[in-house]
């Protein structure tokens, strides 16, 4: 079973940085796709940054040329986040795609990000 715990969230203010770190542990037999969703009060979750395959990554517009996702050889996966703006408030969650296990899509817990002066 896959088990992700994310770290970082906290209080910033506008134009602002945070740094997200997410581990993956736990028996995994192939990692697909891992990165970082988010979800707003009221609204739906939606993608920020994944890392698909080997390197290919996706951002989600509202965050391109601000956020970076990176990866370590490992089982880690990190959001930087610069500029950051009260619109980026949310709950960030910690996601993992793997082929080979019968569930295939994991999530971890959360960790609240909120932007305010």
């Amino acid at each position: 079973q896959v088990q992700l715990k994310e770290s970082g969230g906290g209080l910033v203010q506008p134009g602002g940085s945070l740094i997200l770190s997410c581990v993956a542990s736990g028996t995994i037999r192939s990692i697909d796709a891992m990165g970082w969703y988010r979800q707003a009060p009221g609204k739906e979750r939606e993608v920020v940054a994944l890392i698909i395959g080997p390197g290919f990554t996706n951002y989600a517009d509202s965050v391109r040329g601000r956020f970076t996702i990176s990866r370590d050889n490992a089982n880690t996966v990190y959001l930087h986040m610069n500029s950051l703006k009260p619109e980026d408030t949310a709950v960030y969650y910690c996601y993992l795609n793997s082929e080979l296990e019968p569930t295939k899509d994991f999530w971890g817990q959360g960790t609240q990000v909120t932007v305010s002066r």
